[in-house]
């Protein structure tokens, strides 16, 4: 039986449009933009200068602390710069910018495409190349994987739960990875499971709308004791880390506490498979798979791209760009990730990074904002978020500015799902404003 997490939640309508389109390597761009600040924690340190000749996989810049995380060379050049450059929504950021000459990757990499399920490393081995070659969580927030795994003083984890729920509309990457490279990311699973120790159980959730995926890691894991395949409800955000536990294991999280206070980490499939790359074939996270995608059927793609590609390029190989560097009509609109937790891009020429996930395009009409109106006390907004806050209150207190208040009233418990911005019949913009709240709150607590 499908389980699913208690609190909140809503149901929009999946559009996974790109499901059936297999994954295809994304031409070598000429140029790569490669930020320092893609991962959750301290910015990496550059080792590299201008004029530097790298090969793809080399070490280009060290972490700045255990939550941090080293960054690699996704291409084989020249370094042109090592300077700030705008990200995909405008802000510079320190990046080492790569000008591609041919295809020469660093000795050791193994580049067979030969699956090797047998895992020879011991666990301290396994967790050394995690953190060597810059894995980091890749279902959104970009956590340095090493971190997650250092075992924590009384808390012992008894589950590895492996996300391949993918609850957001319209992104495909972690369910094409499923059905493509179902071995390699059970094998990169129980890899982190063997780092977390023999004696935790390994769990893979993933929504009952996948059906194939289901039946892939099902038949996968069928000779192992320690694994087991967990079919979902689609629900949003039932890929939450704090819904997740919930939906699998009935373990709520409690406020500012960490998921393994529950006993349980959760990593995404999508690392999994970076996990392996790295343990059995040497290989840093330079590359993954970001899904392009919009209601227009004719643009449906599944691309592993470079680190650092420039976004403008994926979008015109996908034929979403006129030859004037506009967007292609009718599109007005792309965002970074999905539609319910991603970004606007506002500079096109902006790179993806290691943890992008899809770029959705979107028409105007599809955009088109309505009129804020009065809030008529539904309540739907509480009913549907999944921490079981009161929004409205929360966007009333962040319009008058009252800190105390918002943080009393467990602002930081919210994870920006947007349920409550979905299910409002007034449209109030009640994410935009608690998020701005949360924000101006963390400043200060920094000052």
């Amino acid at each position: 039986m499908s389980k699913t997490f208690s609190i909140g939640g809503i149901h929009p309508r999946d559009n996974k449009f790109s499901k059936d389109k297999p994954i295809e390597n994304f031409p070598i761009p000429k140029r790569v933009f490669i930020s320092m600040n893609q991962h959750l924690g301290m910015p990496a340190v550059p080792v590299v200068k201008k004029g530097d000749s790298v090969k793809v996989g080399q070490l280009i810049a060290e972490p700045a602390g255990f939550v941090s995380a080293p960054v690699h060379a996704s291409v084989s050049g020249i370094v042109a710069d090592v300077a700030p450059y705008p990200d995909f929504i405008g802000k510079k950021v320190l990046t080492v910018v790569i000008d591609t000459e041919g295809d020469q990757w660093l000795e050791g990499i193994d580049r067979s495409p030969q699956i090797r399920s047998e895992i020879t490393d011991t666990p301290q081995e396994i967790f050394k190349k995690i953190s060597a070659l810059g894995i980091v969580g890749l279902g959104g927030a970009a956590f340095p994987t090493h971190v997650k795994l250092t075992p924590l003083e009384g808390m012992k984890p008894e589950y590895l739960i492996l996300n391949g729920a993918e609850c957001e509309p319209y992104l495909t990457s972690d369910y094409r990875l499923i059905l493509e490279h179902g071995q390699e990311v059970l094998t990169g699973g129980e890899m982190m499971r063997r780092v977390l120790g023999n004696d935790v159980m390994g769990i893979i959730g993933i929504e009952n709308n996948k059906p194939k995926a289901i039946a892939v890691m099902k038949k996968l894991t069928s000779g192992f004791l320690q694994w087991k395949v967990v079919p979902l409800k689609k629900r949003y955000p039932q890929g939450g880390e704090k819904q997740l536990i919930d939906a699998v294991l009935g373990r709520k999280v409690p406020s500012f506490a960490l998921p393994v206070s529950t006993g349980a980490i959760v990593q995404n499939v999508g690392t999994a498979f970076a996990v392996y790359e790295a343990v059995q074939k040497n290989k840093p996270l330079i590359s993954n798979v970001l899904t392009v995608t919009c209601s227009d059927l004719s643009i449906q793609k599944n691309y592993r791209f470079r680190n650092g590609t420039p976004i403008r390029e994926i979008l015109t190989a996908a034929g979403a760009m006129e030859k004037d560097g506009t967007l292609s009509a009718p599109f007005a609109k792309v965002v970074n990730g999905g539609p319910m937790m991603g970004k606007s891009v506002a500079n096109l020429d902006g790179p993806v990074m290691k943890s992008t996930s899809g770029l959705v395009l979107f028409t105007e009409e599809e955009t088109k904002r309505k009129e804020p109106g009065e809030c008529i006390r539904c309540s739907k907004c509480f009913q549907a978020c999944p921490m079981r806050l009161q929004p409205y209150l929360l966007y009333q207190l962040a319009l008058a500015g009252n800190t105390e208040e918002l943080e009393a009233n467990r602002v930081f418990d919210c994870i920006e799902c947007g349920c409550c911005l979905y299910s409002c019949p007034a449209y109030l913009p009640l994410l935009d404003q608690i998020r701005l709240a949360k924000n101006v709150s963390l400043k200060n607590k920094r000052k």
